[in-house]
């Protein structure tokens, strides 16, 4: 029987993807070889638009010098998944964890990904679910709420989950979000059309379903640790 597990979330705010990128490799690095506990980021990014390691270029829909114009970043990765944007008031989480520890499969990680945004919209009387086969993420009727792409290497999680708040819907318009065509992109505020509390605790609610149905048992917090170029940390 596995005893109390703890979860070191850091609290961000707003990063710039490519750094939050470097930090998650330093961070898988120090977690394969225990120097660390299992972690998880909580953030936010500037307009970036993302691809996974399938390199489905062909779902931006605008060229990458208009990206540039409206003030967004497009950005290469080895996730899996297809092309998705992230901006503001967008929760983003992104767990370092080691699944060997926790017992789980890729396939059962990703489930309970899901399940953590189907329980963050159930909060707000908003009923998600798992796409259909096929459809990554989490949605509500025919609208995406939710996208998920992870990496995997040696049991050691990375990247992870994107739960739209109330992001600038406009941007959607210029990608097939995840690869899906015919499909719309919803926010928790559209589906409620009720004024939402603040950001931070709807973060911290998103924190709290994942904690849960991974089955920690506790929560360190640590507040917006300073990112060096070397990526180390200072408290």
């Amino acid at each position: 029987m596995r005893g109390p597990r703890n979860l070191e979330v850091w609290k961000m705010g707003v990063v710039n993807y490519l750094d939050a990128l470097k930090l998650q490799e330093k961070l898988v690095s120090d977690r394969k070889i225990c120097k660390i506990p299992d972690t998880l980021l909580s953030l936010q990014h500037p307009p970036t638009y993302t691809l996974g390691k399938r390199r489905t270029d062909h779902n931006l829909l605008i060229p990458v010098s208009e990206l540039k114009q409206m003030g967004a970043e497009l950005h290469y990765t080895q996730r899996g998944g297809d092309i998705t944007f992230h901006g503001p008031r967008q929760a983003i989480l992104y767990p370092v964890i080691s699944l060997r520890e926790i017992g789980l499969g890729a396939r059962n990680y990703v489930e309970k990904l899901e399940l953590t945004m189907i329980e963050l919209a159930s909060l707000y009387g908003v009923k998600a679910c798992a796409g259909q086969k096929g459809e990554t993420g989490v949605w509500v009727g025919d609208r995406k709420i939710g996208a998920i792409g992870v990496r995997i290497s040696y049991g050691v999680t990375s990247h992870g989950l994107a739960f739209n708040i109330d992001p600038d819907l406009k941007y959607f318009k210029h990608i097939v979000p995840c690869g899906i065509g015919d499909k719309e992109v919803t926010s928790l505020r559209r589906e409620t059309g009720a004024v939402l509390p603040a950001e931070e605790v709807i973060h911290e609610q998103l924190i709290s379903c994942f904690a849960r149905l991974f089955g920690y048992s506790s929560i360190t917090w640590k507040e917006s640790p300073l990112i060096l170029p070397d990526n180390e940390e200072i408290e």
